[in-house]
């Protein structure tokens, strides 16, 4: 549950930032400093594989492997 509360939010933080990105709301400095933090790859075809195995788990009551 911890690892799909951290895959959401950093999606969501990534979704909030390309709309910045594209309404020119973010400065050079700020664009530098996350493009030189290493930030873990995560597909949004993972977050979907957790969503599914949550989904799977909540609606059957057991945990999916």
């Amino acid at each position: 549950m911890a690892l799909y509360a951290e895959l959401k939010a950093e999606r969501a933080t990534r979704e909030a930032l390309e709309d910045a990105i594209r309404n020119g709301v973010v400065s050079r400095e700020v664009l530098s400093a996350i493009v030189s933090d290493p930030v873990p790859v995560v597909t949004s075809d993972d977050i979907a594989q957790i969503e599914t195995a949550l989904s799977t788990e909540t609606t059957t009551g057991r945990r999916v492997p």
